[in-house]
C-alpha cells in the first residue's frame, strides 16, 4: 500500500481542482495549483494535521497559479513548476486577476522551473514530470508510478481536452502530448484533471471524443 494520500479542493469561481497530496506516515503535504480560495486549502490542512512544505504548479493560468505566491510567503515554502515557457503567464497574474475579479493573485518566479524528465519529491514519494504543451506552452503533469496516479492540470479531462485558443495554445501539440506522454503511463492510471471529475487514461482512450484510440489510424494520425 502506498503512503500517498490526496484530497481535491475546488477553488476559484472556475472550480479548479487544487489537490492536497501528502505522506500519510509523516503528514507532510504539498498542494498543486492553488489558484485562490486559500482559506479552503488552509482549513483542510489544519483539520487534518497536515504540514504544508511545497507547492507544485502545472501551468501558469490564473485559476491554477494565482494564489501560489501568497501561500508560499505565508508558509515560507518553495514553488516548483511550471516549465519556463509559461513565464509570460505567471508574470501577468496580477493583471489577469484584476480582469477576472481575483485581486489577490500575485506574480511570482518559482524556486524551480520544471523540465521533462524531472522528479518532484515529497517525503520519499516521487512524481515524474512530463512536459505536455498545447493548452499552454509550459504545461507539465505529475505522475506517481507506485500509486498509478497523475495530476494533469488542463491537458486532459473526463470526456474532453484542454482549450487551445489561448495565447500560444496549440491543438496539434496537445493531442500529441496526450497520446505520447500520457497513454504510455498505463490505462489503469487514475488522473485528477484541472476541472471536473477524475477519470482513468483507459477510460479516455475508449470514450473521449477528442483523443479516443478509434479516432486514429494505425500510424497514429487522425
Amino acid at each position: 500500500m502506498s503512503n500517498l494520500k490526496a484530497k481535491i479542493i475546488p477553488v476559484t469561481p472556475l472550480m479548479q481542482n487544487s489537490c492536497i497530496i501528502w505522506n500519510e506516515d509523516t503528514k507532510n503535504a504539498a498542494v498543486t495549483d492553488p489558484g485562490g480560495d486559500l482559506e479552503k486549502i488552509e482549513s483542510y490542512l489544519k483539520d487534518n494535521d497536515l504540514k504544508l512544505i511545497k507547492i507544485f504548479i502545472t501551468h501558469g493560468h490564473l485559476d491554477h497559479a494565482g494564489g501560489a505566491f501568497n501561500l508560499s510567503q505565508k508558509f515560507n515554502i518553495p514553488i516548483e513548476g511550471p516549465h519556463k515557457e509559461d513565464e509570460f503567464l505567471i508574470s501577468a497574474l496580477e493583471e489577469h486577476g484584476k480582469m477576472y475579479g481575483l485581486s489577490d493573485s500575485k506574480n511570482f518566479l518559482p524556486d524551480r522551473w520544471l523540465e521533462d524528465g524531472d522528479q518532484l519529491e515529497l517525503d520519499g514519494i516521487h512524481f515524474d514530470v512530463y512536459h505536455c504543451p498545447g493548452h499552454t506552452p509550459g504545461h507539465v503533469i505529475f505522475h506517481n508510478k507506485e500509486s498509478k496516479f497523475a495530476i494533469v492540470g488542463d491537458v486532459l479531462f473526463q470526456g474532453s481536452i484542454g482549450r487551445t485558443d489561448f495565447p500560444r495554445g496549440n491543438h496539434e501539440e496537445l493531442i500529441n502530448a496526450i497520446r505520447t506522454k500520457l497513454w504510455p503511463l498505463g490505462d489503469d492510471v487514475t488522473f485528477v484533471p484541472g476541472h471536473g471529475p477524475v477519470s482513468t487514461f483507459g477510460q479516455e482512450r475508449m470514450t473521449n471524443p477528442y483523443v479516443a484510440d478509434q479516432l486514429f489510424n494505425s500510424t497514429g494520425n487522425e
